[in-house]
Order: C-alpha cells, then structure tokens, then sequence
C-alpha cells in the first residue's frame, strides 16, 4: 500500500517541475529492491493526479534489477535473492550497487498554445 504514498510524492515532484504546463508522461526508474507493484503504482499516479495537471498522464516505469557490489573485488552482480556475499572472493563487505533507486527520470509536457500577434 506504500504505493498511494509514492504516487502522491511523484506527483508532487512532477507538478512542481511542470510549471503551468499540463503533463502527459511521466517515466519512473524504480528499483527493484524498493518492492513497487507497477499496476497499484500506476492505479494510484491516476487516482492523486485527478485535478491537476497531471490527470491523464501516462506513467511509464523502467524496472532497475537489484545489484550488489563487492567491495573487496569490486565484482557486481545481479541478485535474485538478497544473498550478500561476492560470488568470486566470498567477501561480505558488498553495498547495494542498484535495485534501490526510485526517481523521476523525465516528464513530457505540452507546449502552451502559442498566439500570433501582428
């Protein structure tokens, strides 16, 4: 349910950046360590974004698999399970090199109709 939260944020976010100009996309990276169901996400973006230059903007995610770094070896590889130790050197001491991100990576907004002065 952390999603209805994340919405309001992107909105939030997008709107502040939009100026008066209305909004027809918006693209996400969302990691895939933060846990995000697209389809509640998407479902909530279109529920807080009623009334505002957001309604009717298209949400566009782009999933950021989870990775982890080595830093003993420097090694970085995809996990599909939290396991963390380096597969080569069987270090411990790895950090979460992706999968944690969770940004507005670009919105799309239409251009004000211009009018012709003579």
């Amino acid at each position: 349910m952390h999603e209805l939260s994340l919405s309001g944020a992107v909105l939030n976010t997008v709107v502040k950046h939009a100026g008066d100009r209305r909004v027809s996309l918006v693209s996400l990276r969302v990691g895939r360590l933060r846990q995000v169901v697209p389809d509640t996400l998407e479902f909530y973006f279109e529920f807080v974004a009623r009334g505002t230059l957001c309604e009717g903007a298209r949400l566009e995610l782009e999933v950021v698999e989870a990775s982890l770094r080595c830093e003993e070896c420097e090694l970085e590889w995809e996990i599909e399970i939290p396991a963390f130790r380096c597969p080569t050197c069987g270090g411990a001491e790895v950090a979460v090199a992706t999968g944690n991100e969770f940004e507005v990576e670009s919105i799309e907004v239409e251009e004000a109709a211009c009018i012709a002065q003579k």
